[in-house]
């Protein structure tokens, strides 16, 4: 094992041990056991940062095991196999944890403690990642900073530029989140799937 990889390893296994969202001081505390679901290796070429972990893969402890997972390996052209490969493609969500769900039976909002606690440090030790999925507005927001638009619809639509313009040896491409609530927004703008979809496959081909 690597230095690199001994590092991270400890970082994987502290965010793992984390129970900070349950703690006395938290304002809102999670309304279950934490159960962070990440996935990640030194060498991973690709990133997949989406949204926070829903009911499903809280219970399975492994990401995008739903609906929306299944659509995402296809938008990405990859199989579970691939997907699933540490070595190759990183998991890492806004939220580790499913944050719980609203009176209204959706899920709520990632944890902003998440962000502040690990995310740099989770980044910063993966060193071999070229092309980062950011999924959603949440981890565009993230990802892009200033760059993001003001809403999805303004950050997809300068996807090219996004993925053009990169920091260093690493490329982001924002992504809408794969779920079924996001039919209508893929439906009122096919260049999504004509356009886009044929160079996400293209760019993750080249990596794995």
């Amino acid at each position: 094992m690597t230095p690199e990889s001994a590092e991270l390893e400890r970082l994987l296994t502290e965010i793992r041990k984390c129970r900070h969202c349950v703690g006395s001081s938290v304002r809102r505390p999670l309304p279950h056991e934490p159960r962070p679901v990440l996935r990640a290796s030194a060498t991973a070429r690709i990133g997949v940062c989406s949204q926070a972990p829903g009911t499903r893969v809280h219970a399975s402890g492994k990401p995008f095991t739903d609906p929306s997972g299944n659509r995402l390996r296809e938008w990405m052209g990859v199989t579970p196999e691939e997907f699933y490969d540490e070595r190759k493609v990183a998991i890492v969500p806004m939220g580790f944890c499913f944050p719980g769900q609203d009176a209204k039976g959706g899920d709520l909002p990632p944890r902003r403690e998440c962000a502040g606690l690990w995310h740099e440090r989770v980044f910063d030790a993966l060193p071999q990642l070229e092309l980062i999925l950011v999924v959603g507005s949440y981890a565009q927001n993230w990802h892009l900073k200033d760059a993001a638009g003001k809403t999805l619809q303004e950050t997809m639509l300068a996807w090219r530029e996004h993925l053009d313009r990169g920091e260093g040896r690493r490329r982001y491409l924002p992504l809408p989140h794969p779920s079924w609530r996001n039919n209508a927004w893929l439906k009122r703008n096919l260049w999504f799937e004509e356009e886009l979809l044929p160079v996400l496959r293209q760019e993750v081909r080249a990596l794995l």
